[in-house]
């Protein structure tokens, strides 16, 4: 590898394809702090980050499986295509960051936030934790089959044929986001306020997963208009 890895502070340390299981095995080995390191494809599974900052790092394909990252914090950079399964991953903030087609399945995520983060194609199924939330992202095409939204306030999420199937968005609030061709079958939306959800022009199918939530008179209309009926003023 050539580059030295053991201090607590690394800028611009070029890691990428670098397998890091061993000197970051525990948080006493690792560093708290990254900035604008080339992580790409390095293997970081069950490594100990917990606590840490990386800054405009690029963590492209490379493999998070296991590891530790309570309140750990990512700003900026990109990590697409990684693979966070089963990662510890409570109280994390991710922001501004590249996170699409990544893979969080049994990931950890209680109380995570992630803000303003590009998450297209993301695999946000079989989740553990609760808590976690998701500000001005981009989920379009996410596969967020169950997910554990309720109560949440959703604002400015881009979630256009994303498949929220068995998701719980009991009691959210939806303002200023994107539902365009998401597959809302089995969802749950009791007490739900859509009215700040674009929900685009929905098939007759796609209207009879609203119920139990509130919509506005224009979405109203166009929902009759999928059963045929005009609503006059």
């Amino acid at each position: 590898m050539g580059t030295d890895v053991s201090g607590k502070s690394l800028q611009g340390a070029d890691l990428a394809g670098a397998d890091l299981r061993e000197e970051w095995a525990s948080a006493e080995g690792a560093p708290r702090e990254l900035a604008g390191c080339d992580l790409t494809g390095a293997d970081l599974r069950g490594v100990d980050l917990a606590e840490a900052r990386l800054r405009d790092c690029r963590l492209d394909g490379a493999r998070l499986d296991g590891a530790e990252l309570e309140g750990t914090h990512f700003l900026g950079g990109s990590a697409a295509g990684a693979s966070f399964g089963g990662a510890e991953c409570a109280e994390a903030r991710f922001e501004r960051v590249d996170l699409a087609n990544t893979r969080w399945q049994r990931a950890l995520l209680t109380d995570a936030v992630f803000s303003g983060c590009r998450m297209t194609g993301a695999g946000l199924t079989s989740l553990r934790g609760v808590g976690y939330s998701f500000d001005h992202c981009n989920l379009m095409l996410a596969r967020c089959k169950g997910i554990d939204l309720r109560g949440r306030v959703l604002e400015g999420l881009r979630l256009d044929e994303a498949d929220l199937s068995a998701a719980d968005l009991r009691e959210t609030v939806w303002v200023e986001s994107r539902l365009r061709g998401a597959s809302l079958v089995g969802v749950r939306l009791a007490g739900a306020d859509l009215r700040g959800a674009d929900l685009g022009e929905p098939s007759l199918e796609q209207a009879q997963y609203l119920r139990g939530a509130t919509i506005g008179p224009a979405q109203a209309r166009l929902l009759l208009g999928a059963l045929g009926i005009t609503l006059a003023d």
